[in-house]
């Protein structure tokens, strides 16, 4: 079952049909207790939705919750920091949280930083080298349960980070830097590691780059993340937890204002956004 929000409220689709949800408020839904059953209830019923796409204006599926990331957690990830940031001598950090017990945490956005689908994510007008990153996202509730999964989109200014990892904050958190959606896929057990993750990147009518990967490239796994997460924290209304990029460009690629982002995970769906470039009155 996938879960979107909608100005009209949360619709949950399941098979093709769509339901309205049997709680309105985004928040309170999100933290029920048995999300996912009070869902296939939902669906048992049969209430069907008449209109043909009830979803096709889908908000990001956030209410109060906070978008936290979580970064090196890839191989292909630490190589990149490493190599953009080894002229500032900060390459060896990477190496050492790739390998470290604990991972790399960092707050990514508040809900109106958060772009849906069909929105338009912003590259920072400081910054010549922009990347987006395609991540699962982690739905987890108050109390650390993992009720589902969604698309995230960690736009990273890959220059800024370069210059001093200290200027982490400025590179990742910024108007319109993250994209989520376009809905949760609520499911009660893992995503299986071959769940596949794919990007394409489109500018003036063609294909500017593309790639993908498989969860099972991540080496650390979603409770670990979550775990480390919620320690001597609190998430009243829940969050979301990016769990790191196993793809990224090659380093002579950067977003371009125009540009469109489509990312594919498996049983989530695709989340497409288009990007803009931030102008000196934002």
């Amino acid at each position: 079952m996938r879960l979107f929000n909608t100005a009209r409220g949360p619709i949950v689709e399941a098979d093709g049909a769509f339901y309205p949800a049997p709680i309105t408020d985004w928040d309170a839904l999100f933290n029920h207790p048995d999300l996912a059953g009070t869902l296939a209830s939902t669906v048992r019923q049969g209430h069907r939705i008449q209109d043909p796409d009830p979803v096709a204006h889908a908000l990001a599926p956030i209410g109060r919750q906070e978008v936290w990331a979580a970064g090196v957690t890839y191989f292909r990830s630490r190589s990149a920091r490493i190599e953009e940031s080894k002229s500032a001598g900060g390459g060896d950090f990477y190496d050492r949280v790739y390998q470290a017990p604990r991972p790399e945490l960092f707050f990514k956005a508040t809900p109106q930083r958060v772009v849906g689908p069909g929105g338009a994510l912003r590259i920072r007008r400081d910054s010549a080298w922009n990347v987006p990153e395609p991540e699962l996202a982690l739905a987890v509730n108050e109390s650390g349960a993992i009720i589902g999964y969604s698309i995230g989109n960690d736009m990273s200014s890959r220059d800024i980070e370069g210059e001093n990892p200290l200027y982490l904050p400025q590179a990742k958190v910024y108007a319109q830097c993250c994209g989520l959606g376009p809905a949760i896929y609520v499911a009660s057990t893992p995503l299986d590691p071959t769940t596949g993750i794919r990007i394409v990147i489109e500018r003036d009518g063609s294909t500017a780059f593309e790639g993908g990967c498989q969860l099972s490239a991540m080496k650390r796994t979603a409770d670990e993340l979550v775990e480390f997460l919620y320690r001597d924290n609190t998430f009243p209304d829940g969050c979301f937890l990016l769990t790191g990029t196993g793809i990224v460009p090659p380093d002579d690629f950067t977003l371009r204002a125009g540009d469109t982002v489509r990312i594919t995970i498996d049983r989530i769906g695709t989340l497409i956004n288009t990007v803009v470039q931030s102008s000196s009155h934002t």
